[in-house]
């Protein structure tokens, strides 16, 4: 049976849609079958960070509508032949969803697959009960931001008390020059402060596409990615040196120059 993991955030703008898309491409690499899912109906996007916009005939509402099979709404990845995109492109009311129907399709697609990536819309009300509802295990995104963490704080209370396994936190679009110099909030320091897990730590990165997914599989963002990917699936310890180009004599000179940029 699939591991059907919810991306999600309380808040939105903090990138989990680039989160689940990046994570899934990295499993898949690891040899595993992944179908990532599109349950954010209001702001649907999942098929443009994926790059396969053009490839959608059908959908994941047209699946529940019973307008089509179930494999014409999946969406083969280009570059992973494991890699599998559900997405959702029409426009419904948030009530409308039939929570029911989503469950037995998911259900479903279980034997089909090792791992199943949700990618949940913003907020705590009616569509992230559905997402959830869909999942057993949790991954929260965050952002080295105060509003971010406190709504963090409460997508953990709202996890827990639909006994939801939170895998961790990953923190998403990390300076290590600003950590270094106490312009921002360190990701060990914020994960300790909330007595949660950091299980991942996503660099800000310009060498991702303006879409959020990695361009190369050598760029920082790319290995910060394959160590999450580890986590999940093998449980590693691992996360990303987000400090480590900026200590040190050369370190500080990119320090200087990041701040006059």
């Amino acid at each position: 049976m699939a591991r059907r993991i919810v991306i999600t955030s309380g808040k939105g703008g903090v990138g989990k849609t680039s989160v689940c898309a990046n994570l899934g491409i990295k499993l898949a690499k690891l040899g595993k079958r992944v179908l990532l899912i599109d349950v954010d109906i209001g702001l649907n996007n999942l098929d443009v960070v994926m790059g396969v916009e053009n490839k959608v005939v059908f959908d994941l509402i047209d699946v529940l509508q019973g307008k089509c099979r179930v494999k014409q709404a999946l969406i083969r990845d280009f570059d992973n032949p494991t890699l599998f995109v559900m997405p959702s492109v029409h426009t419904i009311g948030k009530n409308d969803l039939d929570i029911y129907k989503l469950q037995k399709l998911v259900s479903d697609l279980d034997e089909s697959f090792d791992y199943i990536l949700i990618d949940c819309p913003a907020g705590l009300d009616t569509p992230f009960e559905r997402a959830i509802s869909i999942s057993n295990e949790a991954i929260v995104v965050a952002t080295p931001h105060i509003s971010s963490l406190r709504d963090a704080d409460k997508t953990i209370d709202a996890l827990e008390n639909n006994s939801i396994k939170l895998l961790g936190i990953v923190v998403n679009r990390v300076r290590g020059d600003m950590v270094l110099s106490k312009d921002m909030l360190d990701p060990i320091e914020i994960c300790k402060a909330i007595s949660q897990n950091l299980m991942g730590v996503i660099p800000d990165d310009d060498l991702l596409s303006s879409e959020g997914v990695v361009f190369s599989s050598t760029n920082n963002a790319s290995k910060s990615f394959e160590l999450l990917a580890m986590c999940v699936e093998k449980g590693s310890k691992e996360i990303f040196d987000y400090t480590k180009k900026y200590r040190g004599i050369l370190g500080k000179l990119r320090q200087e120059l990041k701040r006059r940029a």
